[in-house]
């Protein structure tokens, strides 16, 4: 189909918001938003609700969650960011729409990378965040303001996280207790490098394993020394051998921490790792496999603490009719949206584990995420905020069809 008299206006309307997009993606971009930096998420989140109160949204502070503290490797919970709950309700339209995105970054606070640089011809910018996912926050924030502003009715909300990047354990909880309000979910996480929707995600999960034994002096008492890095070297053996890629079970240990010197018999050794997953089976399976590791009562000790806090993203009826009404609106934009898969995870998979169709990738074109190459199509910006918005104006008008 092509664009209605509506949707064409609302495109033009967005057209006209070229420098604005760039000009809010500096500003945004110029605030630290490190994990835990609470300044500067603080910052951010306060100018981004401030944006969609002027909306008529009303924002709601949710206090954050409780982390399991072995998480982190200092042992404790870390900082509980609060979660931004803005909720802009109507009547007489379609469909509620939770829309969802992350306002943190990997990006240390006090490095180098900290501002954003555009091209000299204009076509690309880098800066901390500004794929990942600033730019999505702006295209959606411009694609409802668009909206209001060509007279195009929707009822929304909008939950702003600070802690996506470190596992959304401290807003999850409030993502999947929103959720029960709505009926789609619409999530701004960076679009695949050709622009395409990611349509299926495994599932995550975070492990422990605590390692404890004897200790002894290598010259003098060896033989009475019991190695907690030999019996987590077991561990890691056994992990690995779990894993199956062509299952779809990735079983990967990070990082390990043990000893304190070469002439000492280890008596304490700690790993972390990951876990993805295809299916609830799957998770039940890893599951117990790790839990079957453990043995605390033994002079070679093993302790094993695991949290599965993304579950698999299949794809549904509901998300394959939605990601169908995406493709739509994009063909009729002129624009291409290929469909894929990724083994990542996002609070989409959340989303959708809480009852909603969600489609997770409608933020900005980009690549080199994570690094100090991060950078971002500026046309993207415009063009992933029409997408947005005539996909937000179809469902109001028709709810999810069938495309």
């Amino acid at each position: 189909m092509a664009l209605s008299a509506n949707e064409e206006r609302l495109c033009s309307v967005i057209s006209n918001r070229r420098a604005a997009m760039l000009a809010d993606l500096r500003r945004l971009v110029g605030i630290p938003t490190g994990m835990n930096h609470t300044a500067g998420l603080d910052e951010s989140r306060a100018l981004l609700t401030t944006r969609l109160e002027s909306l008529g949204a009303r924002v709601q502070l949710v206090p954050g969650g409780e982390k399991p503290a072995w998480i982190d490797r200092k042992g404790t919970p870390g900082a509980a960011p609060p979660t931004a709950v803005c909720r802009r309700v109507r009547e007489g339209v379609k469909i509620r729409i939770l829309l969802c995105g992350h306002i943190d970054t990997v990006h240390d606070p006090a490095g180098s990378f900290r501002e954003l640089t555009v091209s000299a011809d204009g076509t690309r910018a880098n800066g901390p965040g500004c794929v990942d996912m600033k730019g999505g926050l702006l295209v959606a924030i411009h694609a409802l303001e668009s909206l209001e502003e060509a007279g195009i009715a929707a009822s929304w909300g909008f939950i702003l996280n600070s802690d996506e990047e470190t596992g959304s354990y401290h807003s999850d909880a409030t993502i999947r207790a929103e959720a029960a309000a709505y009926d789609v979910g619409l999530v701004f996480e960076p679009a695949l490098p050709d622009g395409g929707l990611v349509v299926e995600r495994p599932g995550s999960g975070q492990f422990y394993i605590e390692t404890t034994g004897v200790a002894a002096h290598v010259g003098r008492d060896f033989k009475h020394g019991v190695s907690a890095i030999v019996t987590m070297a077991e561990c890691v053996t056994a992990i690995h051998a779990m894993a199956d890629p062509d299952r779809g079970l990735i079983a990967n240990v990070g990082v390990i921490e043990g000893g304190t010197a070469t002439n000492v018999v280890p008596d304490r050794c700690r790993a972390w790792g990951n876990v993805r997953f295809r299916d609830a089976t799957m998770a039940g399976e890893i599951a117990s496999r790790l839990s079957s590791l453990a043995q605390p009562e033994a002079v070679a000790g093993i302790k094993v603490f695991q949290s599965f806090n993304r579950p698999a993203k299949p794809l549904t009826q509901g998300t394959r009719m939605l990601a169908g009404m995406a493709r739509g609106a994009a063909e009729d934009l002129g624009q291409k949206l290929p469909f894929g898969k990724t083994g990542g995870v996002c609070d989409g998979n959340a989303l959708q584990a809480a009852g909603l169709a969600t489609i997770d990738t409608l933020g900005v074109r980009g690549g080199g995420m994570h690094t100090k190459d991060e950078w971002m199509e500026v046309a993207s910006l415009v063009e992933r905020a029409q997408l947005a918005a005539v996909l937000i104006a179809r469902l109001s008008e028709q709810g999810v069809t069938d495309a």
